[in-house]
């Protein structure tokens, strides 16, 4: 390779000596020139955003602007005005004209990362803008002109996209007249080690600690993991490494806990714990979110479940009154509290609903019931009553006097 193109793996932090990768560098260097639209593809953390700086930087745009969109980042109701602006009065919140990412980016490059995540509507605008150079704002009739360099990013398989209806062929076509891969870090092994190296050499400096040092065989362990995470993963690791670790010298036994995959612990590797018998705070934040989600899951199919085989029949659907829209999740609350307390001893004003005349199991008549419970509980307190059902004290004689009861 010439020196202009060490120069570049220098000026953008690119570490290895793979084939594979080196062709990209090349073909990127190659296309810069051209206003070829650039699609960029490889696997999430392979180091895709450093292409876009590379064909911008060596294109005759260097002096316009360069603007990195990262499509998975933008709720879909906002993604047009985001692009392409929006007149005032538009939609609401849209109190002034204000220009898109391709008007702000005229005469220079638009980087749109994550674009299989484009809505469809937003890809038919896209397609304009590949095919005319043309736009228009969200709220506006008047077309107008622009001059962009689009790269795009995935780290999807944009075919698949296509087969199941999410993504636009002809927009593929726009967006790919050059197509450069990055291949996975497993796929180049021989640069693990120097990239570790490196980003150990970034830690040290940026911690104030001693440079850390592999044994032979935590080289191999390193070369050997599948690095899931790619080189976003291995900077991690790296960092983890330089702060919890005391010992300068890692073998592979010390390396080991840092290399676990998600398939092996259901969780993401770069959240794991990091050496045995201490806790990553992440991972117990984790745990208890999906403990917590799967707890939350159960109790709602319960409740599904004894509402469609116990309640209301098909033939008559409960009153819109047993379910008021300020008092849903209320609703929800109270029937929780019905189900978790189902163990306890029913009382007379159980059997009053039990026994009625169409012995209606409705949501309304649960929360009815939950809310006696709790006031038979707390006879003297309905403070503690409104704090057993999770609900506001003042929520709860509202409820008291919707259902008409004459609870001392």
């Amino acid at each position: 390779m010439s020196a202009n193109f060490d120069a570049i793996k220098r000026r953008y932090n690119i570490i290895g000596f793979d084939p594979a990768l080196e062709r990209a560098i090349d073909v990127a260097v190659q296309v810069a020139p051209t206003d070829l639209s650039i699609l960029i593809t490889g696997e999430s953390g392979v180091g895709k955003e450093n292409f876009p700086h590379i064909i911008h930087d060596n294109s005759p745009r260097k002096n316009g602007k360069y603007i990195a969109v990262n499509c998975g980042a933008i709720p879909e109701g906002t993604m047009d005005s985001e692009l392409f602006g929006h007149e005032k009065g538009a939609f609401t919140g849209a109190v002034e004209n204000r220009k898109g990412y391709f008007e702000d980016a005229n005469g220079g490059t638009i980087f749109l990362d994550e674009v299989a995540d484009l809505p469809m509507a937003t890809q038919v605008r896209l397609l304009r803008v590949l095919e005319n150079k043309e736009f228009i704002r969200v709220g506006s009739s008047k077309v107008q002109k622009t001059d962009v360099r689009v790269v795009a990013a995935t780290n999807v398989n944009l075919a698949e996209r296509i087969a199941s209806g999410k993504f636009r062929e002809d927009l593929y076509y726009r967006l790919s007249s050059v197509v450069i891969h990055l291949p996975a870090l497993r796929e180049r092994r021989e640069d693990i080690y120097p990239l570790f190296m490196k980003f150990a050499s970034d830690f040290s400096a940026k911690y104030r600690c001693p440079v850390l040092a592999l044994t032979e065989d935590a080289i191999e362990e390193l070369k050997k993991y599948r690095w899931p995470g790619n080189i976003r993963q291995l900077k991690n690791v790296t960092e983890q490494l330089s702060i919890l670790e005391k010992s300068r010298h890692i073998d592979a036994q010390t390396l080991k806990p840092y290399l676990v995959s998600p398939a092996d612990s259901n969780l993401p590797a770069l959240v794991h714990t990091v050496s045995e018998g201490s806790d990553s705070l992440q991972v117990q934040i984790l745990l208890k979110f999906v403990s917590e989600l799967q707890r939350e899951v159960s109790d709602l199919k319960k409740v599904v479940n004894h509402l469609t085989n116990n309640t209301v029949p098909a033939s008559q659907p409960a009153a819109l009154e047993d379910y008021p829209l300020e008092d849903n999740e209320l609703d929800y609350q109270i029937t929780r509290a019905t189900e978790a307390d189902a163990e306890l001893p029913e009382t007379h004003y159980e059997e009053e609903i039990i026994t009625n005349e169409e012995k209606d199991l409705s949501l309304g008549s649960l929360n009815k019931a939950a809310i006696i419970k709790a006031l038979e509980r707390h006879p003297k307190d309905r403070k503690l009553a409104a704090k057993e059902l999770k609900i506001s004290e003042r929520t709860l004689y509202r409820k008291i006097k919707k259902y008409n009861l004459n609870v001392k």
